[in-house]
């Protein structure tokens, strides 16, 4: 089955001294301050869509290493994943940097890294951050 998730932003302000924010609508766990400085300079206690893109990779990555772990009969002990995000202003997003520890008994080294491998290129973050191919838009001036 399907499964869509929500977040909404809302705005105000032009981009350099705008503001706003950005509330997780599904889980419900939260409303974020996010700006343009907080994006291309210093955070200052704001996120940014670079930061949460990050989280859902990170997370994205490590649910399937864990299952493609489980489909080679391997139960990681724990698995540690980050993903740094970098945006550079007037180009985008230009590198994603994934850096995984995990503790996996009895797997070898060989097998751990074309795992790892195999996770990176299936997550479906992964995947849509290599490039969506089908992006709609549904706007509307209220």
């Amino acid at each position: 089955m399907a499964t869509t998730r929500t977040a909404k932003t809302h705005w105000e302000g032009n981009l350099q001294e705008g503001k706003g924010t950005v509330a997780l609508e599904s889980s419900k766990i939260g409303t974020y301050d996010v700006s343009w400085p907080a994006r291309a300079e210093e955070p200052g206690g704001k996120t940014s869509p670079e930061e949460l893109i990050a989280a859902a990779h990170s997370s994205c990555f490590s649910m399937a290493f864990s299952g493609a772990l489980a489909r080679k009969g391997h139960t990681a002990e724990r698995i540690e994943t980050q993903a740094d995000v970098t945006f550079q202003p007037g180009e985008g997003i230009t590198a994603i940097k994934l850096t995984v520890r995990a503790a996996v008994p009895g797997l070898s080294e060989e097998d751990f890294q074309a795992t790892a491998q195999d996770a990176k290129a299936n997550c479906p973050v992964s995947q849509a951050l290599a490039g969506v191919k089908n992006i709609t838009l549904d706007a509307q001036l209220v």
